[in-house]
């Protein structure tokens, strides 16, 4: 199904520019596809489309919470919305629309929250995004997908399209680091393995998906053997895939660019606390505020690193046993 690239490198294209061309292929095939946003076609890559597909764009201005009642309503009518904002306002600021105007109603809706975490660099702590997938993750039956790569992200926009419900992609709009061959698919709700190792298992999303495969790395040097997965899919959390992780290499860590608390630190707990005990060390956002700064000052200020993973495999093996 997927297929890793020999070297990790950055992307030639943005991950927006991905989004654009992929709603451009999604809006060809079904005629039923719209896009919603709140003022900041811009900022995702999508002013050609909207000049392209004025009939399939709603610009709704800065007005979030209307904007997720309207794809509520247009998915009533048979409709697939995919409605985008930074992904403070797409939780943050909308979180009853979602819960009642969307997921309790059991409508057919895709959001997209832009710039999550650290990704918003120098927007700063307002705009940036670490409690989001802990918001949406405690509104039932919500879908919570974190694309790793421009060519993760295309595919599962394709499956998106053709499931129901309402689900919530978290979408870094620059250039990302390529993991995935071209081609690449990939199955939401099971984790893509992207190494075996038998002493620690690094369950990795988003961003940090790279610098654990880094971590990886220098573990090996040390003596260490990990395995490394990608668990895209936050919610429905891929269950068996963590107890599997914690029978056969008995200690587990997280690494996420979000609040370890809430995230996917804490879904994996809540796997291993049900079914299968291990050590676990989280990797992320230590319940703090955002700042100011380029992303890889605050990977190193927010301890997202591979110097981080590194340092928490090492903790979560001594505790083994």
């Amino acid at each position: 199904m997927y297929q890793m690239e020999q070297k990790i490198q950055e992307e030639a294209q943005e991950m927006r520019a991905v989004f654009a061309q992929t709603m451009e292929d999604l809006v060809a095939q079904d005629e039923r596809v719209v896009y919603l946003d709140a003022d900041i076609i811009n900022s995702i890559g999508m002013t050609n489309f909207w000049k392209k597909h004025p009939d399939k764009t709603i610009n709704c201005g800065i007005q979030e919470a209307n904007m997720i009642g309207a794809a509520a309503g247009m998915s009533a009518t048979g409709l697939i919305p995919f409605a985008h904002t930074f992904g403070t306002f797409a939780t943050r600021r909308v979180m009853d629309q979602v819960f009642v105007s969307a997921a309790y109603a059991k409508l057919n809706v895709r959001i997209i929250g832009s710039d999550p975490g650290i990704t918003a660099s120098t927007n700063g702590g307002t705009h940036m995004p670490l409690e989001d997938m802990g918001m949406m993750r405690s509104i039932p039956q919500v879908t919570i997908l974190e694309p790793t790569d421009s060519v993760m992200l295309a595919d599962l926009m394709r499956q998106t399209k053709d499931k129901y419900g309402v689900f919530y992609i978290r979408l870094s709009r620059k250039k990302a680091e390529k993991i995935y061959q071209d081609g690449s698919t990939f199955e939401i709700g099971k984790a893509a393995k992207l190494r075996d190792g038998k002493d620690v298992t690094i369950f990795a999303t988003g961003i940090c998906v790279a610098e654990a495969l880094r971590a990886a790395d220098v573990l090996a040097e040390q003596g260490i053997s990990a395995a490394v997965s990608n668990m895209f899919t936050i919610k429905p959390i891929d269950a068996d895939a963590i107890e599997e992780a914690a029978r056969t290499t008995g200690a587990v860590v997280t690494a996420e660019n979000h609040n370890v608390i809430n995230g996917l630190g804490s879904a994996v707990a809540e796997v291993l606390t049900a079914r299968c005990c291990c050590p676990l060390e989280r990797v992320g956002a230590q319940d703090r505020f955002g700042e100011v700064g380029d992303v890889n000052y605050l990977k190193k200020a927010l301890h997202m690193t591979a110097e981080d993973i590194v340092g928490a495999a090492k903790r979560a093996v001594a505790r083994k046993g």
